[in-house]
């Protein structure tokens, strides 16, 4: 283990790349600051387990200037709701004011300037404003995360089910474990990596009839992929609750998949986060009790 003074900033610290990236600081000696919305029991296990908790926001500039004091390199991940741009900028300027050396930007694959998705138009937009700054920065663009066969999934009858609209479109899910591997990587040695941009992809590529053979095998129950419409989706997640943001950008994320803006694969994972990704089937061994149950966000059949 080694042991050093610099101090990382993690914000979304209680999601799944950023506490990942938390614990694997932690592990290697290093100082870590985790931002995080409130307190809670996920935020009080990372005080556990030896961070230091800012309570901030990313939308409030005093908060975040309060939480860059001290710090030498930070990753910025916004959730997918509104305000991603002003949360970029207010962090931008935090840490420029702060004297923060790098940053690790958690963007999408699916971001450019003619992006159909609100959401990944504007990541395009913050990769450009971080791209202009003083700070050495490095944007990651990873493909859908395994996680999201969890979320999406519906168990029904003793048979999984994932009704999706992505067709026959290919990609090669990564999980959240190895894209902290990756973040934490590039958090430390931040030099060779300024203006990069790298996808993210696990191992294989896959279309869904493929994955959900996989799963099936794993798990051994019977497990189908439905193909729906990009409407119906939208109209689940609609039913469900879903802000309308988040539906939007899903919406069109799928006509992405679909003309093949999620495929394609990579040693990026190996490289520099020093790890082989996971295949499905390490995924689903991993986390068999995700799928005991339906996810949050299934669309169910008519």
């Amino acid at each position: 283990m080694t042991t050093d003074d610099r101090l990382f900033l993690i914000t979304g610290a209680t999601g799944r790349t950023g506490a990942g990236t938390v614990d694997l600081l932690l592990e290697r000696g290093h100082r870590v600051r985790a931002l995080v919305h409130r307190e809670d029991e996920r935020s009080r296990a990372l005080a556990e387990a030896g961070a230091e908790i800012a309570l901030a926001d990313l939308h409030d500039l005093d908060g975040m200037a309060a939480a860059m004091r001290g710090v030498t390199g930070a990753y910025l991940c916004h959730p997918i709701l509104p305000g991603l741009i002003e949360a970029t900028a207010y962090f931008a300027q935090a840490a420029t004011e702060a004297g923060v050396r790098s940053v690790v930007n958690m963007s999408q694959i699916s971001a450019r300037r003619d992006a159909g998705s609100d959401a990944a138009r504007q990541h395009w937009v913050c990769e450009r404003l971080l791209d202009r700054t003083d700070l050495l920065t490095v944007h990651i663009r990873p493909t859908f995360f395994a996680e999201w066969l969890t979320m999406w999934w519906e168990k029904r009858d003793g048979e999984g089910h994932l009704r999706l609209p992505f067709g026959d479109g290919r990609h090669a899910p990564v999980t959240a474990a190895d894209q902290s591997r990756v973040i934490a990587a590039l958090l430390v040695a931040p030099e060779p990596h300024d203006r990069a941009l790298y996808t993210l992809h696990g191992p294989v590529e896959l279309n869904h009839h493929e994955i959900a053979r996989i799963i099936s095998t794993t798990l051994g129950i019977p497990v189908r992929y439905e193909p729906i419409g990009v409407e119906e989706f939208a109209s689940a997640m609609t039913r469900r609750g879903l802000p309308a943001h988040l539906v939007q950008h899903l919406s069109n994320v799928a006509v992405d998949y679909r003309n093949g803006v999620f495929a394609g694969t990579n040693d990026n994972v190996e490289r520099i986060g020093g790890h082989a990704p996971l295949s499905v089937e390490q995924f689903v061994l991993a986390h068999t009790s995700d799928f005991d149950t339906s996810g949050p966000n299934f669309a169910p059949a008519p």
